[in-house]
C-alpha cells in the first residue's frame, strides 16, 4: 500500500464516515422530534399545518370537505368527462363556487382561528373556551360553525349529482323499453327468428338425408344396380 492510498483510507475512515454518521442522526432526531403536519391535497393553500394547532373536530371537518371537494371538483369541472379539468371544459357558476369555498374561505377560516390560539400563551384554551365579544360562541365553535356550513353545502351537492345521474340512467332504460316494445322491432326480430329456424331445419334435412343414402369415395351412391356388378 502506497502512502497516498494509505492517506485516503484513513481520510474515509476518520473524516467521512464519521460526518456522515452524524448527518444522519442529525437527521433522524429532527424527523422523530418534528411536529407532525397536516396536508390537504385538495385545498393547497392551507399549506402544512402543525396536527397539535387543530382539534381534532376540526380535522376532522377538514378531510371530509377534502375528498368532497375533490369529488365535486371532477364532477362540475370536468364538464367534457375526458378525465381531467382544462380549458376544453365549461366553468359553471357551481364549479366557482367550489374552488372559492376551497381556495379562499375555508384557508381564511383556519388562519383566523389559528391566530386566535396563538394569541394564548398556554395550550390554546383561549380559543376553545372564551367566548367572542357580541357572540355566543368561542373561536373553535365558530370556525367549526364554517365548516359545517361548507360540509353541508357539500353533502347537498353530491346529492343533487346523485339523483341527476340518476335520472339520466331512468331516461336510458324508458327509451331502451319504449325501442324495444316497438311492435315494428318486434316483427322484425320475430321475422329474424323464423328464418334462423327455417335454416337449421333445411340444414338438419340434408344432414338426414346423407345419412339415408350414402356414397362411395367417388361421390357416387352406394345402392348400385344388380346387372352393374360383373361376376
Amino acid at each position: 500500500m502506497t502512502q497516498l492510498t494509505a492517506m485516503f483510507v484513513m481520510f474515509v475512515l476518520y473524516g467521512v464516515l464519521p460526518a456522515a454518521g452524524l448527518y444522519l442522526g442529525y437527521r433522524g432526531i429532527r424527523k422523530v422530534t418534528a411536529p407532525k403536519m397536516l396536508e390537504y391535497k385538495a385545498m393547497p393553500q392551507l399549506g402544512y399545518i402543525p396536527e397539535k394547532s387543530l382539534p381534532v373536530e376540526v380535522k376532522t371537518a377538514l378531510d371530509q370537505i377534502n375528498d368532497k371537494g375533490e369529488k365535486l371538483r371532477v364532477i362540475y369541472g370536468d364538464t367534457n368527462n375526458d378525465g381531467k379539468i382544462d380549458d376544453k371544459d365549461t366553468v359553471n357558476e357551481t364549479y366557482i363556487m367550489i374552488q372559492n369555498l376551497m381556495d379562499r374561505h375555508v384557508p381564511l377560516a383556519v388562519a383566523d382561528y389559528r391566530r386566535l390560539h396563538d394569541l394564548d400563551v398556554g395550550d390554546g384554551a383561549l380559543a376553545d373556551s372564551t367566548k367572542i365579544k357580541h357572540s355566543n360562541v368561542t373561536g373553535k365553535e365558530a370556525l367549526l360553525d364554517v365548516l359545517s356550513a361548507i360540509n353541508t353545502q357539500f353533502d347537498d351537492l353530491l346529492n343533487a349529482s346523485y339523483h341527476q345521474d340518476g335520472q339520466k340512467l331512468l331516461a336510458t332504460n324508458r327509451y331502451l323499453q319504449k325501442r324495444f316494445n316497438n311492435p315494428t322491432v318486434n316483427a322484425d326480430i320475430q321475422g329474424l327468428n323464423n328464418n334462423a329456424d327455417s335454416t337449421i331445419i333445411n340444414h338438419s334435412n340434408r344432414e338426414i338425408e346423407a345419412l339415408e343414402i350414402p356414397t362411395d369415395a367417388s361421390g357416387k351412391s352406394a345402392n348400385t344396380n344388380a346387372k352393374d356388378i360383373k361376376l
